[in-house]
């Protein structure tokens, strides 16, 4: 028997750009929304119009890497984007490793890459969590 069915929105952060998905514990996949660009209207308020209109129950974030698995400047600014995210907004944030996801969605043909690497990042999530 399974709980109940989850909502979740995934955050592939950036410097410029931060890709948003979404999708749930049910049907487990992911749906690119949107990109938020940082220029212009602050991101935190654009997100959190998203969490108001879609009330994700846990938030994802892509935590890049280097391809031999050690750290650099932007993991350590995605994990304080998702430490952000779980002080403004009270939800659990979960961490998954992006090494590969803009790659993936540029061989992908996708026309929004960054909300396609963030549902890439949330596809991953599920894979990786399988429903007890």
């Amino acid at each position: 028997m399974s709980g109940p069915t989850l909502t979740y929105l995934a955050f592939d952060y950036g410097l410029k750009r931060v890709g948003v998905a979404t999708g749930n514990s049910l049907m487990r996949q992911a749906q690119p929304l949107r990109t938020i660009a940082v220029e212009g209207k602050p991101r935190f308020e654009q997100i959190a119009q998203l969490i108001e209109e879609w009330r994700p129950d846990a938030l994802v974030i892509g935590v890049p890497y280097h391809p031999d698995g050690a750290e650099h400047d932007n993991t350590l600014r995605a994990r304080k984007f998702g430490g952000q995210l779980r002080g403004r907004f009270h939800l659990p944030v979960h961490e998954v490793d992006e090494r590969y996801s803009t790659t993936e969605a540029i061989a992908n043909g996708a026309r929004d890459l960054d909300a396609a690497s963030a549902a890439i990042l949330l596809q991953q999530y599920f894979n990786d969590h399988p429903q007890p």
